[in-house]
């Protein structure tokens, strides 16, 4: 299991559709368990995604907690600008 936390230039909306096509369907094909403003959360394959989502600064900061979606995970943060 990991934590792992990332700022990006995105807006709140852009993240949030970008979570959601990455890890649910069209993407890693994940079910949706949680799909609130700020809080997304993805399961299946034995393990799951959680993101959360704050605004801090003027930007937006990104919380990703996974267990059995490590690569994934980090190949999703890695993309953020």
């Amino acid at each position: 299991m990991i934590n792992l936390e990332v700022k990006t230039k995105l807006s709140h909306d852009e993240l949030h559709s970008r979570l959601k096509s990455f890890f649910g369907k069209g993407g890693l094909g994940l079910e949706t368990t949680d799909d609130a403003q700020d809080c997304l959360s993805f399961e299946g394959g034995g393990g799951f995604v959680k993101a959360t989502i704050c605004q801090e600064d003027g930007k937006i900061r990104l919380e990703l907690q996974t267990q059995e979606w490590e690569i994934q995970v980090k190949k999703f943060a890695s993309s953020l600008p």
